[in-house]
């Protein structure tokens, strides 16, 4: 989502700036239409127990490695 919401900034200086540009405020509303969708996605609440479980095996793995990369990058 963060690199979406990178590559979704307008080109020019800053961003009231995008308004000047059809493109740039095309890419802008794109950016943000699917980086409000993939918030959406992700903190939708499962349906039943098996997608529990794989949201708690995913976590298991994420988090770790999440934070093995934070340290990494700081």
């Amino acid at each position: 989502m963060v690199l979406i919401l990178h590559l979704s900034f307008p080109q020019s200086e800053t961003v009231w700036s995008a308004y000047e540009t059809l493109g740039d405020l095309i890419r802008m509303a794109l950016g943000a239409a699917v980086c409000i969708a993939i918030v959406i996605h992700a903190f939708k609440q499962p349906k039943d127990a098996a997608a529990y479980r794989t949201w708690l095996y995913v976590g298991l793995a994420a988090v770790p490695f999440s934070l093995i990369v934070a340290y990494a990058v700081w």
